[in-house]
């Protein structure tokens, strides 16, 4: 239950006091206008004809007329008719404490990392910081981890790829959780081929309920496709018209053959299709200055989103409404034994 300094902080004024419906003050007359301009309410009962029905009018402080008495309101009764109306409509007018405007920032950007996880991804030709001979996807891994903790006020999503695409981390504001499932990511999990542009088709497919305006695939493979159905060229194609822009990053040796090639022409071609930028990464040193470049070019992008917090008081005149006619109550309650009294007196 909020506590009254919840509802009434200290640094509100008179000032921060507004009304969501201001224009109901001008139904303030509408009382007088109806007692102008429509007849008295009439109450028909049976009653006992007396040739002295004027001098008990007169002594009751009725006014008559033929066939009628008309009563009239005590002081005490018309001032609480009007503090009724009164509080009615300043209920009816929403009373409210403005409170000071939120801003939140939310992610104006989609991005998509997709890793090789292809029996290339094993070829040791690049080491650590410590000087070890490792293997592509242990590089990858590790600088990945100093490029996600930078991406703060994006949402971030991860596709691998081998055989086939798949996702291993919806869009998320949680990176902590796209850190910890990256390093849990192991070569040829998804099978040991590569289909690269299978692998830009599942990104669109994944930037489909995206509503923001700015989306991103970072694409990180040698590039050698063995295993799509469609080719990366036509994939980029359909990417760019959907507004995604591709990054592709070039891992490992251009002088390899085999299935361990890298297939720089086609990385680039994605590229240059979607409006993206190629690097070449040859060992883990420039594959750190590559993510801190596109760290740089995709700089990160948010809405910032402003809301006015408001608390409703309409309920405090419906409460001194209630309390009130449950007074006048409780007073005639109390006064009419007296008056009967009174009158039975001789």
């Amino acid at each position: 239950m909020p506590s009254l300094a919840h509802l009434f902080p200290a640094d509100l004024s008179f000032a921060d006091l507004s009304f969501a419906f201001p224009w109901l003050a001008a139904l303030l007359p509408a009382p007088v206008l109806v007692y102008w301009l429509l007849p008295a309410h009439e109450t028909r009962r049976p009653a006992v004809r007396v040739p002295f029905f004027a001098a008990l009018a007169q002594l009751s402080g009725a006014h008559t007329r033929e066939g009628a008495g008309i009563s009239r309101r005590g002081l005490g009764r018309m001032i609480a008719l009007v503090l009724y109306w009164l509080l009615v409509l300043a209920a009816l007018m929403r009373p409210q404490w403005v409170l000071p405007p939120i801003h939140q920032d939310r992610p104006a950007r989609d991005l998509l990392l997709l890793v090789d996880l292809s029996a290339s991804m094993d070829t040791q030709d690049f080491t650590d910081a410590s000087g070890n001979r490792v293997n592509r996807l242990v590089a990858v891994k590790q600088v990945l981890e100093d490029f996600l903790a930078r991406r703060q006020g994006d949402r971030v999503g991860v596709a691998v790829f081998g055989n086939a695409p798949f996702a291993l981390v919806p869009f998320t504001t949680d990176l902590g959780l796209a850190r910890q499932l990256l390093g849990e990511m192991q070569v040829g999990m998804a099978g040991p081929r590569t289909a690269f542009g299978d692998a830009i088709g599942l990104g669109i497919n994944l930037f489909a309920a995206s509503t923001v305006p700015a989306k991103t695939i970072i694409a990180l493979t040698d590039g050698n496709d063995t295993a799509s159905q469609v080719p990366p060229a036509e994939a980029a194609r359909v990417a760019h018209d959907k507004g995604i822009v591709i990054h592709t990053v070039a891992v490992g040796d251009p002088a390899a053959a085999g299935e361990e090639k890298l297939d720089e022409a086609a990385l680039k071609q994605v590229a240059e299709l979607t409006g993206g930028g190629f690097y070449r990464a040859l060992d883990r040193d420039q594959l750190a200055q590559i993510y801190t470049r596109l760290d740089q070019v995709e700089a990160r992008k948010v809405d910032t989103v402003s809301f006015q917090p408001k608390v409703e008081l309409f309920w405090l005149p419906l409460a001194a409404l209630t309390l009130l006619s449950m007074l006048v109550q409780a007073l005639r309650l109390v006064r009419l034994p007296r008056r009967r009294a009174a009158e039975a007196a001789p």
